[in-house]
This record gives C-alpha cells, sequence and structure tokens, in this order.
C-alpha cells in the first residue's frame, strides 16, 4: 500500500502531472506580465486566454469571456454576492439555504447584523432542498438566490435546474457555489439558468491559490477587488499565470476523463460503503443516497467521536475528515448534519470518506478493513468509560446515603 491513502478529496486534490507539466514554464523562463505590450509578456496573455477557454469549455459556458479568474472559492462566492447586491442597493433580502459552505454562510451572517433580511432554506432528513420553499421566500425585494450545486459535506445534489427556473421567473440573480462538483458531474451553463458560477482549480487537480467566477453575459455586476483593468475591469490584480495555466490543463483533463466519475468513482465508494455498514455494527450513511456526487461518502458511527476516529485513521496513513477544512478546528457540531436532523449521538462520530479519480480498489479494501478495527476499539474504550461512570456514581450515591444516614 502507498504511505498514504488519500480519501480526503473534498478538502483538496493531488495536482494532476498534466497541471504540473503546464505551469512549469511560467514559474521559471516565461515571467512576462500579461498586461504588458511586448512580445515576451503578450505571450503570456494569449496561454490566459488558452486557460479561460478551457475552463469554458469545463463548465459549458456559451462565451470564454464570460469566466473571471479569481483566488479561490471564497472569493468568488464573496464577489458574486456582494457584486450582484452592490448592482442592487435599492433590494435588503437574500435568499441561501442553512447548509452553504461557510464561504456563503458567513458572508450571509456578516450581511444580515449590517441590515440585510436572509431567507434561511431548510433541508429534510436526506439533506434535500423543497423548492416550493424557495418559491414562497421570493420577494419583490429580494436582490439574489444563492443556492450551492452540491454540499461539501455530505455530496448531496440540489435540483439546480429546478431551482434557477423558479428564480428566473421573477428576473431575481441566481448564484451557485459548484467548487464540489466542477469536474465530477457534467455542466452545461449555456442552456441553464445560473447567472454566477464559483469553482475552485484545487478541488479538479489544480493548483492551490485560484478559482474562477462564471458572470453570465448582461448580468450587471460590481467588480469586489478594483485597483487594476484586469479581467475585462471585473477583478483588478495581475493574473497568477502559473496557477491559471494550471487550472486550464486541470479543467482540459477533468473533461476528459469525466467519464470516470460515474464509471469508477461512484462503484468504488459504493463498494467502500457497502463494506462499513455490513461490517460495524451502529454505523449509517449520511443524505440522499442516490442524488450525492460521485466520490462523497459522509458515514457516522454512533456514539463515537469523529476526531478520535481520524487520528487513528491517520496512523494507517488513511486521510479522511469530519466536514469541511474551512471549519477545521472548530468545536461546533457539523451545522450540516444539524440542519438535517441527525440526532446528536450520530453527529459527533460522522466522518467524511471523499474519493477521486487515483483512488483505487487496493486502498478501498484497506479502508474497509482498518475501519472496523477502528470502530470495534473505540466500542470497547466507550464501554469501559460508561461501565466506570456508572460505578463512580453508585460509590457516590452509596457515599452520601451513607453520611445522610450517619446524620439521621
Amino acid at each position: 500500500m502507498p504511505e498514504v491513502i488519500y480519501f480526503d478529496n473534498n478538502a483538496t486534490t493531488r495536482l494532476a502531472p498534466e497541471a504540473l507539466e503546464a505551469m512549469q514554464p511560467y514559474l521559471t523562463e516565461l515571467y512576462g506580465n500579461p498586461s504588458s505590450i511586448h512580445g515576451f509578456g503578450s505571450q503570456v496573455a494569449r496561454k490566459i486566454q488558452e486557460a479561460r477557454e478551457q475552463i469554458a469549455a469545463l463548465l459549458g459556458a456559451a462565451d470564454p469571456v464570460e469566466v473571471v479568474f479569481t483566488s479561490c472559492g471564497a472569493e468568488g462566492d464573496n464577489a458574486a454576492i456582494r457584486g450582484i447586491l452592490e448592482a442592487s442597493p435599492g433590494k435588503r433580502h437574500i435568499v441561501t439555504t442553512q447548509v452553504e459552505h461557510p464561504a456563503v454562510l458567513a458572508l450571509c451572517q456578516y450581511l444580515e447584523k449590517r441590515g440585510y433580511r436572509v431567507t434561511w432554506l431548510k433541508v429534510d432528513e436526506e439533506g434535500m432542498l423543497d423548492p416550493d420553499e424557495l418559491r414562497d421566500a421570493l420577494t419583490d425585494d429580494t436582490a439574489l438566490v444563492s443556492v450551492m450545486y452540491a454540499n461539501n459535506e455530505t455530496g448531496v445534489i440540489f435540483p439546480i435546474d429546478a431551482i434557477g427556473e423558479i428564480v428566473k421567473a421573477r428576473s431575481i440573480p441566481f448564484h451557485v457555489d459548484a467548487v464540489q462538483v466542477a469536474g465530477k458531474i457534467p455542466l452545461n451553463l449555456q442552456t441553464g439558468p445560473v447567472d454566477l458560477l464559483t469553482i475552485s482549480g484545487h478541488k479538479f487537480h489544480g493548483p492551490k491559490g485560484v478559482g474562477a467566477l462564471y458572470i453570465r453575459r448582461g448580468i450587471t455586476f460590481h467588480p469586489f477587488i478594483v485597483g487594476g483593468h484586469q479581467e475585462r475591469n471585473r477583478r483588478g490584480g495581475t493574473e497568477n499565470v502559473a496557477g491559471i495555466v494550471g487550472m486550464g490543463m486541470a479543467a482540459e483533463v477533468a473533461l476528459k476523463h469525466l467519464g470516470e466519475e460515474d464509471g469508477k468513482v461512484r462503484p468504488l465508494r459504493d463498494q467502500l460503503e457497502r463494506s462499513l455498514l455490513d461490517a460495524c455494527p451502529g454505523c449509517r450513511v449520511n443524505g440522499h443516497r442516490e442524488k450525492r456526487i460521485p466520490n462523497t461518502s459522509n458515514v457516522s458511527f454512533k456514539f463515537l467521536e469523529g476526531e478520535a476516529i481520524l487520528v487513528l485513521l491517520d496512523q494507517y496513513g488513511i486521510c479522511a475528515s469530519t466536514g469541511s477544512a474551512c471549519t477545521a478546528g472548530s468545536v461546533e457540531p457539523s451545522h450540516v448534519l444539524r440542519a438535517m436532523g441527525v440526532p446528536p449521538d450520530w453527529i459527533q462520530g460522522a466522518v467524511r470518506f471523499s474519493l477521486s479519480r487515483y483512488s483505487t480498489e487496493q486502498e478501498v479494501r484497506f479502508v474497509s478493513e482498518k475501519v472496523p478495527l477502528i470502530v470495534q476499539r473505540l466500542q470497547g474504550l466507550s464501554a469501559l468509560g460508561k461501565l466506570g461512570h456508572r460505578q463512580e456514581a453508585q460509590r457516590s450515591d452509596y457515599g452520601t446515603g451513607d453520611r445522610a444516614g450517619a446524620r439521621r
């Protein structure tokens, strides 16, 4: 087995070799500024345009000019939401969901404290949205609807087309955080109802520190970062050339291998789930079993601590997580699982496994063997702990009663 079995691909992914190779010249000899007039710089500008076309192809966009390069998914989400709100200063209502990534969740909470009214759409026990609740939430004061394409913790896919049609019928801008779906499921923004869409390169085997925001032609949008003419005045700042080139190549490779997500990754994910459900008592899968991105499995182990499971998995070289990497270190239970109504004794034991096209059946078998051993060990410790607590309580009760009798 490899030293590291990486099943944490919703946090980040390994850099595709093709992307690394494409980036290297722009980290060394091709260092010109793409805004320069001279040929040394303009050749770099042409490569950025090529990357824009590669990203547009992955997204199914009508025109590469609709792609704006950013630094990450969080910037893209902030730019989309703030850009639309600034373009509609007379409207003060936002509609989003209770299970968004912190990049959207925290921003909407921030805006709520500053006078915006936010409607937080609920999800059911499978993590699914009710489009009728969304329809009822829209008003003439609604400036924007922002809904993620797929949840980063459970992988549950929302009915974006159905939601978009409802939003479009009211002529309201529609933003989608698609960070977890780019490169995993087919996208066709040319014919879909989405106005703005966020992606991040390192989620589909591109480099970290670079992302993209799709802005449909005709959408009125105010730039989030000003001070430069780059990206047609929609995002100021000298471009991260190597990152953009790497992300473009990663997009091209992801589009080429898109069929493997359902053909290879999903069967491996399902094999892992079946093995864990069969071998581990007190185990459940969180989220809709079918309407999920192919690589993601959120599994809970009743009465156990997810972080304890991760520590023991790490000793075997297995990488997983308890949820979003952007909330690592938080002592709060998952806001996603709480919104789904998952009971507390299941929430604390949640572990997210997220595979990639580089994952293998051998790795799945290895993880399937080690997780039950870890669960068995922790369940034994938990039973000993409960026994100790009961014995201590009995001793305490006896001592209290004895002292009470002496006083009488």
